[in-house]
Formats: structure tokens, sequence, C-alpha cells
């Protein structure tokens, strides 16, 4: 029979092996020890893995009798919209209330205290690395878990059959083109900085720079309606309104979690009710998203074995 260590099972189930040891505590997940160290058989392995498939398995649990809320602030995301509709349709127990204010100000709003789960896809123009710089120049001391949610594609938004012609970044200082942008803060406005720094371009050089939406839809919006040429958005939001899309990267959408004595158990069932109902599939409904890494713990600074 085949034995597993917590951080074998973690790696299965693509979660920290601190997630694994809480799991064990609840009594979720049968463990048993030796020497002094925790083992888990494949059977019972089997057994969790088939009684988590779908939410209503854990509607009966104490823990969910009790409406739970949790603040989420950050990007606006269509995944993170099926998130907070999932969790108030099944009967979770879990209330998320959004507040789609872009990424810098969610994880800010995350610092201060103010949310407890920060949504964001935050370029950092040195290293060309997602998210994890900003975080770890902020969250020195505070607890947090950072969960890989999906990599989506960015790109150009256009009306269909593009009638502009647009094929690249270069094309948006045209004196025909106008473009409607994400308000300041905005994580996917860092990148549209990004690729105008990249061919040495000046806001000033783009018409409509300074025309702002606060959401993905609102700004292809724009397009449908022909009061704008062009917007640098996700694909998911062009194939909502019957649009074209030029893509130009993909790139990395996290959840960031801020743990605290008032959070600790909503949050933890937040987190298994991603990892092991059927939530994953709300993905390959989206047009745009990738979700090899589904769910994936990336980061953490409190992880420390029980």
């Amino acid at each position: 029979m085949q034995i597993y260590t917590p951080d074998e099972i973690a790696s299965m189930l693509k979660i920290s092996k601190h997630t694994v040891y809480e799991m064990i505590k609840r009594g979720d997940l049968a463990a048993f020890k030796v020497g002094n160290k925790m083992r888990i058989e494949e059977s019972e392995f089997t057994r969790f893995k088939e009684s988590m498939t779908t939410p209503n398995k854990r509607q009966t649990e104490p823990q969910n009798t009790v409406q739970q809320t949790i603040q989420l602030a950050g990007s606006h995301d269509f995944l993170v919209e099926h998130l907070v509709k999932y969790t108030a349709s099944e009967g979770t127990g879990l209330s998320i209330t959004p507040s789609y204010i872009g990424s810098l100000e969610g994880l800010m709003m995350l610092y201060r205290g103010s949310a407890d789960i920060a949504a964001i896809h935050l370029l950092d123009p040195v290293s060309q690395q997602y998210n994890l710089p900003f975080i770890r120049q902020l969250f020195v001391h505070e607890p947090i878990t950072v969960m890989r949610l999906a990599s989506r594609e960015q790109g150009l938004i256009v009306a269909k059959g593009n009638p502009k012609k647009i094929s690249g970044i270069k094309d948006l200082t045209r004196k025909d083109v106008t473009i409607v942008n994400r308000q300041k803060g905005a994580g996917t406005r860092f990148l549209l900085d990004s690729f105008l720094a990249e061919e040495n371009l000046q806001p000033s050089d783009v018409k409509g720079y300074d025309d702002e939406e606060w959401n993905h839809l609102g700004a292809a919006a724009h397009i449908s309606r022909g009061t704008a040429d062009v917007a640098f958005g996700i694909k998911c939001a062009a194939s909502q309104l019957g649009l074209d899309f030029i893509p130009l990267t993909k790139e990395q959408f996290d959840l960031v979690f801020r743990w605290t004595p008032d959070n600790k158990k909503a949050l933890q069932h937040l987190i298994d009710l991603i990892h092991f109902t059927n939530f994953k599939e709300s993905i390959f409904e989206l047009d745009g998203y990738d979700a090899e890494d589904f769910g994936k713990i990336i980061y953490g600074n409190q992880l420390t074995e029980a």
C-alpha cells in the first residue's frame, strides 16, 4: 500500500504543506505518525479527494452554518466574479464582498488591514515578474499566502473585423486611433505603460490615454459602441461582446490572503472550496484563461508545520 508524506499530498493537490496539516488537524484527512512524522495512506487520500468533489459534501459541517464574510479588493476579473457568485449560490456558508478598485489599491487595502484578500496582476518592470516583488516589499511581518488563480491573455481589443487594421502597440499613436484606458493603479494600465516604454512611446502620444474605465467589460463596451477604436484588456472581455482580440502577452493573476485570528476559518474554508470543489470548471467556461497552475500556492510567509 502506498504511503504519502504531507509534502507529497501538498504537491499532488497543488496546495501548501500548511494547508495539509490544517486538514489533518480538522479531521478532514486521517493521518498516522511514524516517529514524529505524519503519514497518510493512499486509500485515505483517495477517500478525501472523492469526498471533496462537490461543495454539498461540506454543507452539513458546523463551520458552514454561520455565514462568514470575506472582504476582497483589487483587480476586476471574470473568474473572481465567478468565485463570488459560486460561494453565494452553493450554500457554502461564505459571502465574498468584492471591491474592484485595481490591483495596486487592492494590495494597499490588504496592507492596511481593510481587506482579507487582494486580487492582483502587477508586472514589475525591472524583474519582469508578476506580483511577488510588490508583495515581498509590503508584507514583511504579516502572515500571508499567495495563490495562483490563473494565467490570462492580455492584448488589444478592437472592433469586429479590425477596421482600423491595428496590429500592435505602435498603432496606438496613430492620429486616426483612439483608445480607452483603465484607471490609475489598475494592473492592466501598468502593463500598457510597460509596453509603451518598451517602444519608447509617451502617453501624450496616445489619443484617449486619459479616458478611463474601471473594468474590462466597461472598456470593451466603448469599442462595441464605437466611442473608441481600441482598448488594452483581456481576451474574455472581447469574447463576451463579440469583438476581435490581438494577443500580446500572458499574465499571472493571483489572490493574496492576509491571515488574522478573525478571518482564519473563513479564509481556510475558501481555500478548501477553491481546491476541492468543482469551481475549477468555471475557468473552462471562460475564454482566454489557462488553469494549469490553478490553486497553486506560490508563496507564503506563515507556512510552518503544526
